[in-house]
Formats: structure tokens, C-alpha cells, sequence
């Protein structure tokens, strides 16, 4: 992307939408995306900042006057400077309190976009952390009244799941502009983060003034992790403030210059991955697929459910995963079809199980909470249906195949019946010994495929009234012997319909097999993945937990007794849930897809 463009529109009549060009755009990025973005008040030099993560002197609008020029949530792209085949998505957003909108509501739902959106959220200030920094973050404590992870319809008005917050939201940078005291306390020098740690200390009381100064705090504390602070000097004189479009970086204060540099460093190598509950990582399409989940709720008047949007993205990514497997079963197999037609059965069924298998593994890389193996089974049955495609495609090679030898070896013969060769006394005799030279050199034939029994009785019954023609008009065998004639002629017949119909059978009985085969691949690839899955949960749990240990350790430092109780007991349910047996696994094997194998099976029977 050469230039940022509108993400997020935020319209005079303080409706939004998703911008169509950046759900284009983000539809190309099948990477992993590290999304940043950056809220704070209008006017505060957000956007230079972004523009030095992009590299880029211009793109996300800087503004010189005191008016807010970024409305919306803006996004630029980038490949990741650090991370491998990752995409930097960054979010500039407008500026909140913003004088000329005078709309309070839509600047909380900016904020909790940019909440929702990305794996990293900068908060730019400027000044210091004090009461009024924290006043200008009255939208984390709105948080809980602007999203929720559990959708509405699994939980009441008053029950508050922000205790999930965490798992969920994005880690925390506070970016402090414009800074003018010296760092340290109580005589002692401080780091960045030690001062950031100290104005996020709560106070211990119980009045209303004491709630009010403890609330953005344990927000900021309770909901966002990794909590990181990085102060700014004064960048330049006021004159080349207002022109830093085109200030160059020799006329910037080397201090602030230097701390650009540590700012946009740490983002690079510390911002996550984008992921979903379960730890789902994200694409650049995901990203727009979830931005429109969350602003369409917003549109209705709903309040946005994490729950919600992960379901609708699952079902969105499920049936895309159906779609590229598919597609990876395709391509597979048309490599194969110069290879048609196979000389067996087995030949084809192990070249389908090889596809398969690598279809599978597209679906099971791309799927993700795949809810009672709706779309695996859907594959399934696709995939049945396209193997059944390709093997009539198979067998359709080898009637061309077959019929084309037969043409050719049966060209002398055909030339012989045409010209009279065998209308003479004892033409008969020779007419057999044609076919039977005939018959022996196609059966000796390579590459004739699966119906080269069936061409060969096809071709032979086709010659039936000709045979017995020549075996009527030749006056040198005797009745019996015709009449014996005839009943080899029919108990050949019989004995090749009898061979073509036991090979139906073994191929119909090698399908039936396959099938069950591929079930088994099916259940073992889906044990592989729930358990990578469950270990992922487990993973995510256990970081939770020191998390909540690392915020109960404050709260207790704090004389805080209520918080931690309530802290305690959250870390207790995730340990439970981490000790669960995964039962769910066998309740799928068994109820499940042994009923999607029952109508594949089925199918083939039929």
C-alpha cells in the first residue's frame, strides 16, 4: 500500500461502516497480520508516530491546526520489518474529544474498534500521567458497556464477563508526549515503565472520589496486558511543529529522535500476532471479516460480542477451508489425469487417498472451531462426490483407450469380413483364429485401464450376428458342430459377464473399503488437531493465570482483599478447565462422523 486509506468511515451523522477498498485490500493478505493502533486526544501527534512505525515521512495526515484531521479509523499495510511473512497492519484513529463532532458516543466506539481490532493499542497523551491523563481514558471504563465476549442471548444484563477482557484484548502501550519531568520517585531514578506502574497504582479506600480515581486504573489493569510506557521530549520550536510534514530529522530535538527510534523498535519486535480466542491467528482477511461482525452489530444497535464475531468468522474461514481443499483436491488430481486411465482400481483408489490427504490438511490449516465437524463433514461428502467425478473421468480413459486398441488390432479382421475372406468353406475356422489372435494381444496390452473387460465384451457381442453368419454359411462343419459352436460363443459370453461382474464386486467392495479408510484419516487428522488445539487453550489458560497472579500480587501489595478474592477465584475456574479431561473428542467420533461415513458408504453403494 502506497497510501493509507479509511478503514473504519465515521459519517457526520455518527454512523460508521467498513470502507469496501480496505475489505478489498485486506482480502489479499492471507498472512498473519500484528495490527497497532493508536487512540488519545485530537491534536496530540498521533499520527506522526504511526507514520514513523510505516517508515514513511507522510501517509496518515498530521495536521497543523487545532482542528482533528483523521476521521474514522485509517489503515496502511506493510510487510512486517521484523517478523517473516507477517503483515504490519496499522490503525490510525481520530482524534477523541474532537470539539466539532460533539458526539461522545461515536468517539467510545472508535475506541472500542481500536480495542477490538488490534493486538497492540497505543495510547497517546501528552504532558504527564496524571489525574487528567486518566480522565481522557473515561472510554476503557465504558468498555464493559460497549463490548462483550459471550454473545447476548448466552447471558443476562447484569452478569459481567469482563473478567475475560484479558484474554482477549490487546497489550498496552502508554506514549506520554511532550515530556518535562525528570523520571524518578522518592529520590530514586525510575525506568518508563516503573513510572507508568506507579500512576496505575490504586488507592486504597471506599468513597466516591476514591472509585472514581481507582476505576480507569483497574480497567487499564484488569482488561489489557503487558503494560508498557515510553515519554517523548518536546519534538521541536513550536514553528516547525506545525510543519512536520516537512521537517527534516536533523531539526528534531536528538532526543526525541532517539526515543521515535526505542518506540517504534519495541512495536516491532513485541506487538503479537492478531488471535481469537483459542488461539486462532489471524489473516488480513480475517481482520476485515471480524471489523464488519463488530460494525454491522454496532449499526443495529446491538453491542458487539467477541463470541459472536469469532462464530461468524469461523463459518466464513469453515467454508473458505472447504473451498481451498477442495480446490487442492482438484489441482492434485489434474496432474494425474495425463496419467488416466490407471491400469487398476487399487492404482486409482491409493492415488485418491494421497489427494485426499493433502486436501484434508488444507481444510484442518485453514478451519477453526468447526462446531460438531459441520464442514469436515461437508468435505467429506465433497469429496466423495468429486472422487466419484474423477473415477468416471478415469474410466471414461480407459473406454477410449480400449476401444482405440481394439480398433486398430481389429483392422485386419475388419478388412477380412468386409472383402469376403471368411464367406469361403471353412472361413469359420479362420474368423476364430483372427479373434482369438486378437483377443490374445489386446489381454497382453498395457495401459488398457478398468473397462477393458467390459470394451472387450462390448466389442465382442457387436460381432455376434457376423460370427454367426459365417459359422451358418460354412458347409464344411456339420450341424453338431455349429450347435457347439454356438454354445462356446454363449458360455464364453457368460464366463466374461461373470468375470466383469465379480470385478464390479471387488471394486464396489475396495470402494466400500477405501471409504473406511478414509474416515480413519479423518478421525486421526481431527485428533491431531482438537489436541493441538486443547494444548493451545491450555497454553492460552496458563498465561492467563500468571497474568491474573501478576494482578492479584498488585491488588494484594494494595491491601486490596475484595479484588483479590474475585481474582482468585477466576484463576481457580481456569486451572479447572485446564484439568478437564477432553471428552468432547469421543462424543464426535462416536455420534458424529460415523453418520457422515453411513451416507458416504451410502452413496457408493448406490
Amino acid at each position: 500500500m502506497e497510501y493509507p486509506v479509511c478503514f473504519i468511515e465515521n459519517h457526520e451523522d455518527g454512523t460508521i461502516q467498513v470502507n469496501k477498498e480496505a475489505l478489498n485490500i485486506l482480502s489479499h493478505f492471507t498472512q498473519k497480520v500484528v495490527v497497532v493502533s493508536i487512540v488519545g486526544k485530537y491534536r496530540t501527534g498521533k499520527s506522526y508516530l504511526m507514520n514513523k512505525l510505516a517508515g514513511r515521512k507522510n501517509g496518515f495526515s498530521l495536521g497543523s491546526t487545532v482542528q482533528s484531521m483523521t476521521k474514522g479509523i485509517w489503515m496502511w499495510c506493510f510487510p512486517h520489518p521484523v517478523k517473516q511473512d507477517h503483515t504490519l497492519v496499522l490503525l490510525d484513529t481520530e482524534g477523541l474529544g474532537d470539539v466539532e463532532k460533539g458526539n461522545s458516543q461515536n468517539d467510545s466506539w472508535i475506541f472500542a474498534l481500536a480495542v477490538l481490532l488490534s493486538s497492540t493499542l497505543v495510547f497517546n497523551s501528552v504532558g504527564t500521567i496524571d489525574q487528567q491523563a486518566m480522565d481522557q481514558l473515561h472510554y476503557v471504563t465504558e468498555l464493559t458497556e460497549k463490548i462483550k465476549v459471550k454473545s447476548c442471548e448466552k447471558q443476562s444484563d447484569l452478569e459481567d464477563d469482563s473478567a475475560e477482557f484479558k484474554r482477549f484484548f490487546p497489550s498496552f502501550v502508554w506514549c506520554v508526549r511532550d515530556f518535562n519531568l525528570l523520571l524518578t520517585l522518592n529520590g530514586k531514578n525510575i525506568t518508563e515503565d516503573e513510572y507508568l506502574k506507579n500512576a496505575l497504582k490504586l488507592r486504597p479506600g471506599k468513597n466516591a472520589a476514591i472509585r472514581n480515581y481507582n476505576l480507569p486504573r483497574e480497567c487499564i489493569l484488569h482488561y489489557f496486558h503487558s503494560h508498557k510506557c515510553f515519554v517523548f521530549d518536546r519534538p521541536a520550536s513550536k514553528e516547525n511543529l506545525q510543519n512536520m510534514d516537512n521537517v527534516q530529522e536533523s531539526q528534531l530535538d536528538p532526543a526525541f529522535v532517539q526515543q521515535t527510534k526505542r518506540f517504534c523498535q519495541y512495536i516491532y519486535e513485541a506487538s503479537p500476532v492478531k488471535t481469537l480466542s483459542g488461539g486462532y491467528t489471524m489473516t488480513g482477511r480475517g481482520l476485515g471479516d471480524v471489523a464488519v461482525s463488530y460494525v454491522e452489530s454496532i449499526r443495529s444497535g446491538s453491542i458487539p460480542s467477541m463470541e459472536n464475531a469469532v462464530v461468524a468468522l469461523a463459518k466464513i474461514e469453515n467454508a473458505r477451508a472447504v473451498q481451498e481443499a477442495l480446490s487442492k483436491y482438484d489441482e492434485m488430481m489434474r496432474q494425474h489425469v495425463n496419467r488416466f486411465p490407471t491400469e487398476t482400481h487399487e492404482e486409482f483408489l491409493n492415488m485418491d487417498k494421497e489427494v485426499q490427504a493433502e486436501a484434508l490438511k488444507v481444510f484442518l490449516k485453514l478451519s477453526f472451531k468447526d462446531e460438531n465437524q459441520e464442514y469436515q463433514f461437508k468435505l467429506l461428502e465433497e469429496l466423495a462426490g468429486k472422487k466419484a467425478a474423477y473415477q468416471q473421468i478415469n474410466e471414461e480413459a480407459s473406454v477410449r483407450r480400449c476401444r482405440t486398441l481394439l480398433q486398430e488390432l481389429s483392422a485386419g479382421m475388419e478388412k477380412g469380413i468386409r472383402e469376403g475372406r471368411f464367406t469361403v468353406p471353412g472361413g469359420y475356422k479362420l474368423l476364430i483364429e483372427d479373434k482369438k489372435s486378437l483377443e490374445a494381444d489386446y489381454m497382453r496390452a498395457r495401459g488398457k485401464g478398468l473397462k477393458s473387460l467390459e470394451v472387450l465384451q462390448e466389442f465382442l457381442k457387436e460381432k455376434e450376428n457376423v460370427e454367426s453368419s459365417i459359422l451358418t454359411a460354412d458347409n464344411t462343419l456339420k450341424e453338431q458342430e455349429k450347435k457347439m459352436a454356438e454354445q462356446r460363443l454363449q458360455a464364453e459370453a457368460a464366463a466374461r459377464d461373470k468375470e466383469i461382474l465379480e470385478k464390479a464386486n471387488m471394486e464396489l467392495q475396495k470402494n466400500i473399503e477405501n471409504e473406511h479408510e478414509s474416515y480413519r484419516m479423518h478421525i486421526k487428522m481431527l485428533e491431531k488437531k482438537m489436541s493441538e488445539e486443547r494444548e493451545k487453550m491450555k497454553e492460552e489458560n496458563e498465561w492467563l493465570i500468571k497474568e491474573k497472579l501478576k494482578e492479584q500480587q498488585e491488588m494484594l501489595a494494595g491491601g486490596f482483599k475484595q479484588q483479590c478474592q474475585m481474582l482468585e477465584e477466576e484463576i481457580k475456574q481456569l486451572r479447572e478447565e485446564n484439568s478437564r479431561p477432553q471428552s468432547l473428542l469421543g462424543e464426535i467420533i462416536t455420534a458424529i462422523l460415523p453418520g457422515a461415513l453411513g451416507k458416504i458408504v451410502k452413496k457408493v453403494l448406490l
